[in-house]
């Protein structure tokens, strides 16, 4: 959808000064944590979306939804809401991601928590450093930062 096309519904959100500003500039509606039309597209995108949309709901170990989650549960779920699948670990998980650095990382790829060769959680990047997870017992899937470097990273393809 172009930003042409979004002028209607921007004129009862923004004003019409705002939406004709915005149509004879060319420019287009940026909104945070909501992908581009484009980047929709993409598996891993619409996992992220998925993941997001569970916000809130509680951690129970071994569920994979989709009321009630554990950390791989998550990833499985929204991975599967996306077309893909993945196994039920976050370490069976790790083994059957592409290995990719830090630096290379994009939202909607997994991170993976380990200490030594264990791993022993996963969440989907969201981007700035922050994933979508579901953290332990009496918790909620929520939105946090990272807050450790024994993390590994790992794109489904």
């Amino acid at each position: 959808m172009t930003a042409l096309n979004r002028v209607p519904s921007l004129m009862v959100r923004a004003g019409t000064a705002s939406a004709l500003t915005l149509a004879a500039v060319g420019g287009s509606v940026v909104i945070p944590g909501v992908a581009s039309d484009a980047a929709a597209a993409t598996p891993a995108t619409k996992a992220l979306q998925v993941a997001a949309s569970k916000k809130g709901s509680p951690y129970k170990w071994g569920a994979t939804g989709p009321r009630r989650f554990d950390c791989s549960g998550l990833t499985l779920y929204s991975y599967k809401a996306a077309g893909k699948k993945l196994p039920r670990t976050a370490a069976q998980q790790y083994n059957k991601t592409h290995h990719i650095s830090a630096k290379s990382r994009k939202a909607g790829d997994l991170v993976f928590f380990h200490s030594g060769s264990n791993v022993y959680h996963v969440g989907i990047y969201a981007g700035k450093g922050k994933i979508w997870h579901a953290p332990k017992t009496g918790d909620v899937v929520r939105l946090q930062k990272i807050w450790t470097k024994s993390v590994w990273y790992g794109r489904v393809s």
